[in-house]
């Protein structure tokens, strides 16, 4: 009888045994397998949120099927403790092993808000946008100049979030001088700037940055990857160009910036630039002139004047020979490249062609008639005759 009693307790223990390993086996399936999300959702973990409140917010969003297979999991993997808060996107189809990995991995905020600190040639302006999980894309909600405006008021309750992504975006063409009056305004950037930074220096790019870094740590980020775009375009030169230094090239990189908006038209402008200098032909580029004017400082805000075409400056390029001294702004990526390796034309001249583009020519001749169909357009939109190259 005994035998009997053990015999049939180990077959239900064996069974037992069974049922738990196939349930372990199904569990870890469910933990590792494609999640039931069929859209993106904004999963926002609060500062000392727990993996329970996480669990529960995650299961009411449809993102997963069980809220004690995500937590056992999390225990299982030793990630329980490891919670970061922060706003986190999660793509349709997350395996819960995916997203125990996203939110204990930390980083920036990858939905939810986002200020952009965006400096600009003629402003800098503040916008605050939500990221739409089901596109995918960014949605403008606040835009304002600092500088000429008051901070609204849902901004500053929206900007206040812990988990709000900030970011610094340099437009190309900017001066040093404007990047630092700017991120004096960034009320969310701390420290002071003793120097501005040498013009050209400093990388147009979109920089990540969390409340309370310092300004001079930022502005030292961007000088350190300025030089690596200047080392890497250097190294990937095109031979026989007339400048010998890196220095030099920043420089023509920094006037091909502010001679065009048009991407494609970089290496051509650039072209017309190193012609001219091979000739000995004086460069006469405006934006050069204007520098010499406001030092940087802003923009000009009207034409130039013949006495400032005239006057011998440094950077007058209608009347010294050459490369101005210093760049006159800070080129981005494609400048820089564009003045190390550019088309191969016979232009030596360009004028602007009502497009917002540029019209090119290698003859005097051919460029007065351009140069005609712009004083047209001039005319015709009640503008002052601008200076242009021949003139």
């Amino acid at each position: 009888m005994w035998r009997h009693i053990v015999s049939n307790f180990l077959t239900i223990l064996i069974v037992i045994m069974i049922a738990l390993g196939g349930l372990a086996a199904w569990g870890k399936r469910q933990f590792s397998g494609p999640g039931p999300l069929t859209q993106a959702v904004c999963l926002q973990v609060k500062p000392g949120a727990s993996f329970s409140a996480v669990s529960d917010d995650l299961a009411a969003q449809g993102a997963i099927s069980s809220g004690y297979i995500f937590r056992a999991g999390a225990d299982y993997t030793g990630k329980s403790g490891a919670l970061k808060f922060g706003s986190y996107l999660v793509k349709p189809g997350s395996s819960m092993a995916e997203i125990v990995d996203q939110v204990t991995a930390g980083g920036p905020s990858t939905c939810g808000t986002e200020v952009n600190f965006r400096i600009g040639v003629t402003t800098t302006d503040v916008i605050l946008r939500e990221l739409d999980p089901n596109t995918g894309r960014y949605v403008e909600k606040i835009k304002f100049s600092p500088a000429v405006e008051a901070t609204p008021s849902d901004f500053i309750d929206a900007a206040a979030k812990a988990d709000v992504r900030l970011r610094v975006t340099l437009v190309e063409g900017v001066t040093s001088w404007q990047v630092v009056e700017a991120l004096k305004r960034a009320d969310f950037l701390t420290g002071e700037v003793a120097d501005v930074p040498p013009e050209g220096s400093l990388a147009p790019d979109l920089y990540e940055v969390a409340r309370g870094s310092e300004r001079a740590a930022l502005l030292a980020e961007m000088t350190a990857r300025q030089s690596r775009i200047l080392d890497e375009a250097w190294a990937g030169r095109a031979e026989g160009l007339p400048y010998d230094t890196p220095e030099a090239a920043l420089v023509m990189a920094s006037i091909v910036e502010k001679e065009t908006g048009v991407p494609e038209e970089r290496r051509q402008v650039a072209s017309v630039f190193v012609n001219r200098l091979e000739q000995g032909m004086k460069l006469q580029t405006d934006p050069a002139v204007i520098y010499g004017v406001t030092k940087g400082q802003g923009p000009l805000g009207r034409g130039l004047r013949q006495s400032e075409l005239k006057r011998e400056t440094p950077y007058n390029t209608y009347v010294i020979d050459g490369l101005p001294p210093t760049p006159i702004a800070n080129p981005g990526r494609a400048a820089i490249e564009a003045a190390l390796n550019p088309d191969t034309t016979p232009y030596l001249f360009f004028v602007a062609d009502g497009s917002g583009g540029h019209a090119f020519a290698a003859t005097l001749e051919d460029h007065n008639v351009n140069v005609a169909k712009w004083r047209e357009i001039e005319a015709q939109q009640g503008q002052a005759p601008a200076p242009v190259q021949g003139d």
